[in-house]
């Protein structure tokens, strides 16, 4: 970017490169001067990331360099480690000015740094699932229920066990929908235990032997941990924002998305304190909001006429191999290839590209 194009530009600098990170970067690269730092140097859109474990080159779309949807911005591939009024560290001891600071750390997943890297894991995690007789997934929430599909309509004939510490599948939703989704799997023979756990950590090295909680053995060739993430916001705990974390670890966010308290600094995505399930689609909306707002911010519009972010009622899609899905909406829920076609198809990897403002597919020369 031209010294003179950012010449008045204000400083816009945005913490993490994930689903509300890169969205917000993206939309106010050609309105101020804008510097993503991320600990990897691409973003990944995370719903695809199962369809690529059985399927790597599904990756080649999911998985885009930061550089790609921000021509006009300015690229750090580091960790933030401290915030001051005016600036943040990097681990490398690099120090970047900012009149606006947006943080969007979501949670903690340890991944590759580069693209490369990343697509390589892909390669990898398919060869561990085509070599294998019998799988083991520990967790019962969206990714290990989507897993066990994709593994179920890619994979016929292996043996698929998903064992989960609660009462029932995807806890976060209704009991309708999980039962759906458990028929479905029962259906691919997919063998659930429901109220049990796994210590991973007493496996030994070559060990195929399993222990559940309840006593039970499960023989497994591999195995995948698909439970809870830590939100990504320990490192802020030594920061100027320590008090603005509720006892959850997450930023207490105004209706504005701002930190409360804090005129130029805004925390949007799954780090929030925001009533609501943490979903990519909603992070989204944060993002916009927050892009909005920075955009009447920067133009020196007033404050009162800043956008409102309002949580939003569940809306849940969970996908079921490549064909079928079961979905809750406030009022409804249904299951089978309508919602299908809504989201396992393709899930939603053309329409966040487009959003990124890049072709929905890739065109090889």
């Amino acid at each position: 970017m031209a010294t003179q194009e950012l010449a008045g530009k204000r400083r816009v600098v945005v913490i993490g490169g994930g689903v509300a990170g890169s969205l917000v970067a993206k939309s106010l690269q050609f309105h101020a001067d804008v510097t993503l730092i991320d600990s990897k140097e691409y973003f990944e859109i995370p719903w695809a990331s199962l369809r690529a474990m059985v399927e790597p080159p599904f990756a080649e779309r999911s998985v885009i360099n930061h550089r790609d949807y921000l021509p006009n911005g300015r690229v750090i591939v580091s960790n933030a480690i401290d915030i001051t009024e005016t600036e943040v560290l990097t681990e490398e001891g690099r120090l970047i000015a900012y009149d606006f600071l947006v943080i969007a750390t979501g949670h903690k997943y340890p991944v590759p740094k580069t693209r490369a890297q990343r697509l390589d894991q892909y390669q990898a995690d398919q060869e561990k699932i085509k070599s294998a007789h019998s799988i083991l997934i520990v967790g019962g929430g969206p990714t290990g229920v989507e897993l066990a599909g994709e593994i179920a309509v890619d994979f016929l004939g292996k043996q698929v066990t998903l064992v989960h510490d609660g009462p029932r599948l995807i806890e976060f939703i209704g009991p309708k929908a999980a039962n759906k989704t458990l028929e479905w799997l029962k259906k691919r023979h997919v063998e659930v235990k429901l109220e049990q756990s796994v210590n991973l950590n007493s496996i030994s090295d070559g060990s195929k032997v399993f222990q559940t909680s309840a006593g039970e053995s499960i023989e497994a060739d591999c195995y995948f941990l698909c439970t809870g993430r830590p939100l990504g916001s320990a490192w802020l705990r030594e920061t100027l924002l320590k008090s603005n974390l509720d006892i959850d670890g997450r930023l207490m966010v105004d209706e504005n998305l701002r930190v409360k308290g804090r005129k130029n600094i805004f925390a949007i995505g799954d780090i929030t304190d925001i009533r609501e399930i943490k979903q990519g689609y909603l992070a989204k909306k944060h993002a916009l909001v927050a892009a909005a707002n920075l955009k009447l911010l920067m133009m020196g519009g007033q404050e009162s006429k800043m956008a409102a972010y309002k949580p939003h009622s569940i809306k849940v899609f969970v996908s079921l191999g490549r064909t079928d899905a079961v979905a809750q909406f406030p009022f409804t829920t249904i299951s089978g290839i309508v919602p299908g076609m809504i989201k396992s198809r393709d899930l939603f990897v053309g329409k966040t590209r487009k959003q990124l403002g890049l072709e929905p597919h890739i065109v090889h020369a």
